[in-house]
């Protein structure tokens, strides 16, 4: 609101929370969905004529992927769209997506069993690093160190919803204590950060505690960014990548809904009034 503000560009803020869209025809069969306010707070509204351009920041992944499909099935340009929200979102679909493009990522396995997880951890060894499909701020990653505390761990996510059958592990990259967030808009790197893990958290991300420090972007991480978004059909995004001791660059994760607060508080970026100058200028295409 404030980045609007500074830029002179109109925006209006709308919870998705108290958002109601009539997903037909307006119930009159005359194929209008007009304005309306519902009498309970929430609001019904034809997205095209009345919102615009959408610059979705739902941080609830199942809110954002709904919300997105509805106000793009009623005509509405949303940044970022639902493919990119659905394959942004989900870890092993990125990983797919990042390899058929050449984009080097650790490497990876998706085990459906309890069982198959942990004949392939015998088989490959420890430590690993075991990952819900879908999840952000680190919630449920976990660094598998020993068998038994592997087999506690995926059998506690035996009994969560199904999502959290599908178990996703991935090899625990040799690197320095730390990772890099680089946030694209459009085709641009604006900037990027070094997340550095403070004490004995080997977790990077900066909601459970890791340091923001300035990154330069460089050519390299240009050329790896331009692939991850065109992988996932992205507009604003943020990659995160890991510098291998033996590989360099590689990237572990793409962000939908991508944070940006300590990218601008350290780097002195105004990324918010980036992203909606590149919405003004989708906007006029």
């Amino acid at each position: 609101m404030e980045a609007g503000r500074r830029a002179d560009i109109n925006v209006r803020m709308l919870d998705c929370r108290s958002l109601a869209l009539d997903l037909g025809s307006g119930g009159d069969g005359s194929g209008n969905n007009n304005s309306s306010n519902s009498g309970n707070g929430a609001t019904r509204a034809d997205p095209a004529s009345e919102y615009g351009t959408i610059l979705q920041r739902c941080v609830s992944y199942y809110r954002n992927l709904h919300s997105t499909a509805a106000l793009e099935g009623l005509g509405a340009r949303v940044i970022n769209c639902l493919q990119t929200g659905i394959l942004a979102g989900n870890k092993l679909f990125t990983h797919m997506l990042l390899a058929r493009a050449g984009v080097r990522t650790p490497r990876a396995t998706a085990a459906f069993s309890k069982d198959a997880a942990l004949s392939h951890l015998r088989e490959t060894g420890l430590p690993a690093v075991i990952k819900p499909t879908v999840g952000s701020w680190g919630r449920l990653v976990s660094k598998l160190t020993d068998m038994d505390a592997a087999e506690g761990i995926i059998e506690g996510r035996e009994s969560m919803y199904p999502i959290h059958h599908t178990h996703y592990l991935e090899e625990f990259v040799k690197r320095p204590p730390r990772d890099i967030r680089a946030i694209v808009v459009g085709d641009e790197v604006v900037a990027a950060i070094y997340r550095t893990s403070e004490g004995a958290n080997w977790k990077t991300n900066t909601a459970l505690g890791g340091r923001a420090d300035p990154c330069k972007v460089t050519q390299e991480m240009e050329r790896i960014c331009a692939k991850a978004r065109e992988a996932v059909h992205g507009d604003i995004i943020g990659v995160d990548l890991m510098e291998d001791e033996s590989r360099g660059l590689v990237v572990h994760e793409i962000n939908n809904t991508t944070e940006y607060k300590n990218t601008v508080r350290v780097c002195g970026v105004d990324i918010p009034r980036m992203m909606l100058e590149f919405a003004v200028r989708e906007q006029r295409k």
